[in-house]
């Protein structure tokens, strides 16, 4: 029986962008099924004492930026420090990603997720915007247009709200968040502690 990963991430996060393309190869070699789950970072924040970038002390956000350099290069991922729309409302992106889940599958929402994540960070799009998301999708071979709506019913919302309320449940306070038989595992640069949870997971299959 394969394991499974809860993937817990917001689409307007630089770390879940530079992590994204890798984890998804992760458990496709190592057979390990991703749960889809976008959440709301924000309220998460508000209950696990983070701070919206705007509210950290300089010093974080300029050290902030510095990793960020750091691990774009590293990573050979392009990526601006300082993209055009930003901050901005990551709602209806994860919104869509969700949608696209239910209509699609895990993997067409992996594939959307990815295009959404690299036209913020490496495409200067605007991921809040309505239009920019549906020629996103469309680009990806879905119908824009119709996962669209889907993603503005309640059902959709619903999804959304329950995927938070699990982060907050289990003690998630970034993204992204990956949890693996019940362990928590924060931030991009914890793949290689991943991929052995994975390597283990796989082989009591």
């Amino acid at each position: 029986m394969s394991k499974v990963c809860q993937y817990f991430f917001a689409p307007h996060s630089p770390w879940a962008y530079l992590g994204h393309a890798r984890m998804v190869a992760l458990a496709k070699r190592h057979g390990v099924q991703i749960e889809v789950r976008p959440f709301d970072l924000g309220k998460v924040f508000g209950v696990s004492g983070g701070l919206p970038l705007a509210k950290r002390a300089p010093q974080r956000q300029a050290y902030r930026l510095a990793e960020l350099a750091r691990w774009s290069a590293f990573l050979q991922i392009p990526l601006n420090l300082q993209p055009k729309f930003y901050p901005v409302s990551p709602e209806a992106a994860a919104r869509l990603i969700i949608a696209t889940r239910l209509a699609l599958g895990v993997d067409a929402a992996l594939g959307l997720a990815q295009a959404i994540m690299a036209g913020m960070w490496a495409e200067e799009r605007n991921i809040g915007d309505d239009e920019t998301l549906v020629q996103i999708a469309n680009a990806c071979e879905l119908d824009g247009r119709q996962l669209l709506k889907s993603s503005q019913t309640a059902s959709v919302q619903a999804e959304y709200d329950r995927n938070t309320e699990d982060a907050t449940a289990a003690s998630v306070f970034g993204s992204p968040w990956y949890i693996v038989d019940g362990e928590g595992y924060w931030g991009q640069d914890r793949l290689d502690f991943l991929e052995r949870a994975f390597a283990g997971a796989a082989g009591q299959g």
